[in-house]
């Protein structure tokens, strides 16, 4: 930054290139997949995952109640706010730091010092918890009624650290094949074994926890166990790294990486808490007005999940291009990312919004009118949200997390006061109308944040970007306004550079041109 800048900054500390003079110590070469490797392994997977996670999420809206599907909602967006908050993100910095200390021979130091930290971190805070069942009722639910549910939650917390631990460990060695499996095997675990127990027990929100439970023990001990091999290929440090050192490289980048997380877990869940908290019919009215929200919230989650897993999936690959000072291609690939990730997320909801009367007429039964109504501005905040999260690779890179983290303070604080006037005289809309609003907010200085460092997304991205916002003008208008605009970018970006420049398709030339090759060697050798 230059010194007229008036965001305030603090020192970028980057390793040296591999060439300077310093000495590193023993290395083992972790061969993960390339990034070309990792879209599309995940893209595949990733569609299979869905469809289960979708056809999961549709059964559960019609076998629970309102209320009951409206706990399970809170309680969920619980544990994923808690998991982080708890464990200080410390898991994160795998994925910034795990070619850093390989290279300097301390990558078994890295993933011994950070898992035992988070492990005592995560048993902590569950204690905590459990003995505080009842503050923590009221805290979430608004009523002390559920304290056997709080309870509950408390394991759960400890496994899902452990569960969050494995699949940034994975995420960080590019084992994009096994963290897709594990993703895939849990989202079946945890259809079938909330099937077994809504059918077979009681159509509850406890024994959907108890289903999750189970899937997110399955997943975990399977990476945990396929992990072995490469935990002793890992070479032992010739020389102690000293703790105070590590600890003052790890913490000040998990810090805002903590910071933000939180705000972002805040973000997602603002309205939902003040729905509980604030609705004039008391906490019970609430949870069924969640459940109303959750019902809109299904396919627009999907394409949350998408966006984050890619988000995270790129962070490797744009930390090593950093790491080896390719700033440039560091910009080429995210612009390139975040147009072909808003492009897809667009053409998805474009795809929902027309499919609208199937999915709340028939598969819904008709049950989840208000969630009908609320559906086109959700799915608009969605895929702003996801925008944001991918844009702020580009900070974590830069090692400038709390900009990310002051750009979903300032969301949040929108987000909540707009409540504060909507959420009273509109109800649920009017809490999507807020919600909706605090997502624009946020992206907005995200991408403002990334400009100031350098990173400039041209018209193209903003575009695709910005495009969704014509769902919040009606679902059928919206609908084909944003379809429009799909097609349009999709006739001109090959045929044009108004939409990809000569760089990009490049970029994007060499990876196709790579699976052309791959799938005519495939073809030889089947002959």
């Amino acid at each position: 930054m230059e010194p007229h800048d008036p965001i305030e900054t603090e020192p970028t500390t980057l390793p040296p290139p591999a060439d300077d003079s310093v000495e590193l110590g023993p290395s083992v070469e972790l061969r993960g997949d390339t990034l070309a490797d990792s879209v599309v392994i995940l893209l595949t997977l990733t569609v299979l995952q869905r469809v289960i996670g979708f056809g999961r999420s549709v059964l559960f809206c019609r076998w629970l109640p309102e209320e009951e599907l409206g706990l399970w909602d809170i309680a969920f967006g619980f544990l994923m706010l808690a998991a982080p908050f708890c464990m200080l993100a410390l898991p994160s910095c795998l994925n910034r730091y795990l070619e850093y200390y390989r290279r300097r021979g301390h990558l078994r130091t890295l993933v011994v010092r950070v898992a035992w930290a988070t492990v005592a971190l995560g048993a902590v805070s569950a204690a905590v918890i459990f003995s505080a069942n009842e503050m923590f009722s009221m805290l979430i639910f608004g009523t002390p009624e559920y304290v056997s549910m709080i309870s509950l939650l408390a394991v759960v917390l400890l496994i899902t650290v452990v569960t969050h631990l494995v699949i940034e460990l994975l995420n960080a060695l590019r084992y994009v094949r096994v963290l897709s499996v594990v993703h895939l095997v849990n989202s079946l675990a945890f259809a079938l074994f909330g099937a077994v127990l809504l059918l077979g027990a009681a159509a509850t929100a406890t024994n959907v926890v108890w289903a999750y439970t189970a899937s997110c023990v399955l997943s975990t001990v399977w990476a945990i166990w396929y992990l072995r091999p490469t935990w002793r290929a890992i070479p032992r440090p010739t020389a102690p790294l000293a703790r105070g050192d590590f600890w003052a490289k790890i913490l000040p980048y998990v810090r805002w990486i903590w910071l933000t997380s939180l705000m972002a877990n805040l973000f997602v869940i603002a309205d939902r808490y003040m729905i509980i908290h604030y609705s004039p019919e008391g906490p019970a009215a609430g949870l069924r007005l969640v459940g109303q929200y959750h019902s809109s919230r299904v396919v627009p989650l999907l394409l949350i999940s998408i966006a984050m897993l890619l988000g995270t999936m790129i962070t490797p690959h744009l930390s090593e291009d950093w790491e080896q000072n390719r700033r440039d291609r560091v910009r080429l690939r995210l612009n390139l990312f975040l147009k072909l990730l808003g492009l897809t997320l667009a053409a998805g909801a474009v795809v929902v919004v027309l499919c609208e009367p199937i999915l709340f007429d028939w598969i819904f039964k008709g049950k989840f009118n208000d969630g009908r109504i609320v559906l086109p501005c959700t799915l608009a905040y969605c895929i702003w949200f996801g925008m944001t999260l991918a844009a702020q690779n580009y900070l974590l890179c830069a090692e400038r997390g709390r900009w990310g983290s002051l750009a979903l303070v300032v969301g949040l604080v929108v987000n909540i006061v707009l409540n504060l006037i909507l959420l009273p005289r509109y109800g649920l809309l009017g809490a999507v109308w807020a919600t909706t609003i605090a997502n624009l907010v946020a992206m907005g200085l995200m991408f403002g944040f990334n400009w100031a460092l350098g990173f400039r997304p041209d018209a193209a991205t903003l575009l695709v970007t910005l495009a969704p916002g014509v769902l919040c003008f009606g679902a059928w208008w919206g609908g084909w306004a944003l379809l429009a605009v799909v097609c349009l970018v999709a006739v001109l970006a090959p045929t044009t550079q108004w939409i990809l420049s000569p760089d990009e398709k490049q970029l994007l030339g060499e990876a196709l041109g790579g699976y052309a090759a791959k799938l005519q060697a495939v073809r030889r050798r089947g002959r």
